[in-house]
């Protein structure tokens, strides 16, 4: 093969059609993956065309039918005429190599391809005005390159590897329930429910402004973080870096922002503050406040930063309201660039390997509690999201509400509305808002501080705990 040339190997395609003629049983499985661009010779890319369509007409592929298709295409002469075309049948003795024929066909095949993707950045870096731009189509380019690659099939079970690997997991969560825990929260309840947030999901924490969905995204990061040691990505469309690492820095040093704000801190605050300081910035947090970013910006960015520090555990985005969809067109309208955002989401959570925390606001709701109907702009959300969580404050009613239902200032709950491989359930959580943190109750105060419980009553008269007076 000259220097000059693509990739190819002519005798590798004509024996992989050969073996096409003379061997009706690997038909199915050939046909359905080859396209006519794996072929360099325009002979073969035309006899493999005339193939397919005699297969998707569910018709046996053989050589009276295949010169007949060819004959009635019009593209028998550049085919090679009846004589190439029954040359390939003749030369092919045994269709027993046609796996190692195919690989070599598909193997030189992409290399063309990446050739060409290669080709077309070179040129679009060289007229590209923006290094972000030129960066992104360089990556489209791969990345459309490697879906194409990434032809799923359908798959029985009479091997048995899938079984035993699924018995295997489960004899391995027997011997240690923690062998498959997903990224911890730090709420214990949750954890329980959830076994930890998973590889794979999106979850949707959902309430209306203002409630706190902010600081809980934050807390499960804080704690994933700076007291599991995993990688995290956050964006941040809404609140500046800044004001992300101010929360953060006084929520892990459990002190007052209020009081850091306005000159009120204790010896014993700074001292807290420089140990939490010392923390982050040993952690592997990682944020961008972009307030235009896309989904295929965070993936884009998502892939560099797995590549550079070479692993990523969880990713959170808020939020999904305040995103732009990649296209529009004049038809295109709000519900459809959010049921897309969140479609993308989701296989962002898939691709990487990590759970996606997407925030999520409410419409305003007449009933009694939020439903999964009442997510902000459309249902897709719902139907994406393998977790939805609602915040519920019962604190931010009025006064006098706050003392006729027994609520106490605090007071919160994280009500899972949708759990697709798992329970739901309600989660008693206590917000403390100095310090943007919610904290499970029993861990919210030292022994010695531990006030009475306050409870309020469900529907059903079943009392469950709503935190602590105060």
């Amino acid at each position: 093969m000259a220097n000059n040339q693509m990739p190819h190997n002519l005798e590798a395609e004509a024996a992989l059609l050969g073996c096409l003629l003379i061997d009706e049983s690997i038909q199915s499985d050939l046909l359905e993956q080859l396209r006519e661009d794996d072929f360099y010779q325009e002979s073969h890319r035309l006899i493999l065309a005339a193939m397919r369509e005699i297969y998707y007409s569910r018709k046996t592929v053989d050589l009276v039918t295949l010169v007949d298709k060819l004959n009635a295409l019009g593209t028998l002469d550049r085919a090679g005429g009846m004589r190439g075309v029954s040359e390939l049948a003749e030369q092919t003795l045994s269709s027993a190599n046609y796996k190692q024929y195919f690989e070599i066909v598909r193997r030189d095949s992409v290399n063309r391809s990446l050739i060409r993707a290669a080709r077309d950045i070179v040129d679009n870096s060289m007229k590209s005005p923006e290094e972000r731009e030129a960066i992104a189509f360089a990556e489209k380019q791969v990345y459309d390159l490697s879906k194409q690659e990434d032809n799923g099939r359908l798959t029985g079970f009479s091997d048995g590897d899938i079984l035993q690997q699924v018995l295997h997991k489960f004899e391995e969560i027997q011997a240690d329930p923690y062998a498959y825990r997903g990224v911890e929260t730090g709420f214990r309840h949750l954890d329980r429910i959830t076994h930890g947030l998973q590889k794979g999901s999106l979850v949707i924490i959902a309430a209306r402004p203002g409630c706190g969905k902010t600081s809980l995204a934050m807390n499960i990061v804080e704690h994933a973080c700076l007291v599991k040691g995993n990688v995290a990505a956050v964006f941040s469309l809404e609140m500046p870096y800044l004001e992300i690492t101010q929360r953060l820095l006084c929520a892990h040093a459990g002190v007052s922002m209020e009081n850091a704000l306005s000159a009120k801190l204790t010896q014993k605050d700074w001292k807290n503050l420089l140990r939490a300081s010392d923390k982050l910035q040993q952690s592997k947090i990682f944020i961008d406040d972009s307030s235009r970013a896309t989904t295929a910006d965070m993936l884009s960015k998502c892939r560099r930063l797995k590549s550079a520090v070479g692993r990523l555990d969880l990713i959170m985005v808020d939020y999904i309201q305040l995103m732009t969809g990649e296209v529009k067109g004049k038809d295109f309208n709000r519900q459809q660039e959010v049921a897309n955002i969140s479609r993308d989401l989701k296989l962002m959570a898939k691709e990487l390997e990590v759970p996606v925390i997407a925030l999520s606001q409410l419409r305003r709701y007449e009933s009694k509690e939020a439903q999964l109907s009442d997510l902000r702009e459309s249902g897709a959300i719902e139907q994406d999201a393998d977790i939805v969580m609602v915040i519920n404050r019962p604190d931010s009613a009025s006064p006098e509400e706050m003392a006729k239902k027994n609520i106490v200032k605090g007071a919160a709950e994280l009500n899972i509305l949708k759990h697709r491989n798992g329970s739901t359930g309600r989660i008693q959580l206590r917000f403390i808002g100095d310090q943007t943190k919610f904290v499970d109750i029993e861990s919210q105060n030292e022994p010695d501080e531990e006030p009475d419980r306050v409870y309020g009553e469900l529907d059903d008269g079943d009392e469950i705990p709503l935190g602590d007076e105060e």
